[in-house]
């Protein structure tokens, strides 16, 4: 995998004594699991970088090559690797990941487009990576739009409370707002691949209704999408969930290189970091969209109101804003 991904460009395995500083780098994890789905190495690697402040990673762009020996755990670690380098200020580019599981059966879905075996295929996806790895650019634009999608209502929320208080200081973007209500979305059906490919294709899906009409022409139009995401039982909200699923259409027809993710997560006491670990699972690993430098705010809030007592959060909803603006924005880096 690793001789697929690098082809004629040179590397240097990682060395702790001679790579201190791993600001604005190219880094590639290649990871062998072992039997309980973890890799020590890896794990003390990201440990040590970790105590080297939370911008040890700022300008780096990263991806990941990973084997499981089993049918488990490739996409786990892969989520907890993502996580922790983006809050270290590292992007990861859409669709990050190569796996290669037990018998390679993670690729049998591809058999039907890349018609050649599975180990061939895995080592396809990995030359196909290392392309645009290595000729990723973080695309800014002067008058960037953001699409906001959330399932929340502005009297009770704590989370979408925060979101408000960082839009404040989002004036230079054109934003839009999209409110996934009760009633309003059905989860995806699972149609067959030639099914979802010929709906992908009329710009729609099987069931149609509010998420082709608004929320299909929002994500599409948009350089950033952003997701408002109470922490429901240690995941994202079943609304939510089910968009997620069904905007798999509009991703049949072109992946989300171009787009970035952001999310505002809000917890009433733990979690946060399942449910961004998710969303990374979903959006970046599979749907393909760009995972930012620190793409989520994460904050703890219980009862009604509570965020607003949260302490510096005004400080903090200000900072990630201008996370969001550094970031998407062309003249906010000029």
């Amino acid at each position: 995998m690793i001789k697929s991904f690098m082809k004629d460009n040179a590397f240097e395995e990682y060395n702790p004594q001679r790579h201190k500083n791993l600001q604005n780098k190219k880094i590639v994890f290649a990871v062998e699991l072992n039997n309980i789905g973890v890799c020590p190495y890896i794990l003390e690697v990201l440990n040590k970088i970790y105590l080297q402040g939370k911008d040890a990673l700022m300008g780096s762009i990263a991806c990941i090559l990973i084997r499981s020996s089993s049918q488990l755990y490739t996409k786990s670690f892969s989520q907890q690797i993502i996580f922790i380098c983006n809050s270290l200020g590292c992007t990861f580019l859409g669709h990050p990941v190569v796996e290669a599981i037990e018998g390679f059966l993670n690729l049998k879905t591809w058999q039907k487009t890349l018609h050649m075996p599975l180990e061939e295929i895995c080592y396809t996806l990995c030359g196909r990576l290392s392309d645009r790895f290595f000729n990723f650019k973080m695309l800014k634009k002067d008058k960037p739009k953001v699409s906001v999608l959330h399932a929340s209502h502005r009297d009770t929320s704590n989370t979408l409370t925060l979101w408000y208080m960082i839009k404040k200081h989002l004036s230079k973007l054109s934003i839009s707002e999209h409110h996934v209500e009760n009633g309003t979305i059905q989860d995806c059906i699972g149609c067959p691949f030639k099914t979802c490919i010929y709906f992908s294709k009329q710009k729609s899906c099987f069931y149609g209704g509010l998420i082709v009409k608004e929320i299909f022409p929002a994500i599409e139009d948009a350089d950033a999408v952003v997701f408002i995401c109470p922490n429901y039982n240690d995941a994202i909200s079943a609304n939510l969930s089910a968009l997620i699923n069904r905007i798999t259409a509009l991703y049949r027809r072109n992946p989300f290189y171009d787009k970035m993710l952001f999310s505002v997560i809000v917890s009433g006491n733990s979690g946060s970091d399942s449910v961004a670990k998710q969303l990374i699972g979903a959006l970046n690993v599979n749907k393909g969209f760009i995972l930012p430098p620190y793409f989520a705010i994460m904050e703890i809030a219980n009862d009604m109101g509570e965020i607003k007592k949260v302490e510096n959060i005004e400080d903090k909803a200000q900072k990630f804003a201008q996370n969001i603006l550094s970031n998407i924005l062309k003249e906010a880096t000029e």
